[in-house]
């Protein structure tokens, strides 16, 4: 049960960290808290980000938060995709890939080599967002699970 607790604690931390909302220790307390943590306090919360290597910095509006670092540094030609990959998700529209910083046009190269018949109409790539407009919507969860099943075979 503990295990349990703790893994629940450790997904609570990441996703707030990765909201990149907290500016300080006592508002990732505060947050966790109010998620049903109660059991914690501000020197765990230290050792939680010195443990996951943490950072501050400025968020998209300029505001200094904690964020996790990038799960892997920049991607190389010897980097396996499948670790590139980090999540893929749709919204019954378009088709997300969420990638290590770097890799969402080494994918999205990959993922240009499908066609229309395999379900991909095209690809957009950022530095770490792929956005798919499948062929056809109606077989989106059918197009997600082809592509989750790329990376799994990589």
């Amino acid at each position: 049960m503990a295990n349990i607790k703790q893994e629940q604690l450790i997904k609570a931390f990441k996703e707030i960290l990765k909201a990149e909302n907290a500016g300080s220790q006592g508002e990732i307390v505060t947050l966790l808290k109010s998620q049903g943590h109660n059991n914690i306090s501000q020197s765990k919360i230290s050792r939680m980000l010195s443990k996951f290597g943490a950072v501050r910095t400025r968020n998209a509006r300029g505001e200094m938060v904690y964020c996790l670092p990038p799960e892997l540094g920049m991607p190389t030609a010897k980097s396996p995709l499948k670790q590139l990959v980090l999540d893929i998700v749709h919204n019954n529209v378009m088709l997300i890939i969420r990638t290590s910083p770097g890799a969402a046009q080494l994918i999205a190269r990959l993922l240009d080599s499908l066609s229309q018949k395999d379900g991909v109409l095209g690809t957009i790539a950022g530095d770490d967002t792929i956005f798919i407009a499948p062929a056809d919507t109606n077989k989106i969860d059918e197009l997600k699970q082809r592509v989750e099943d790329l990376f799994e075979n990589v």
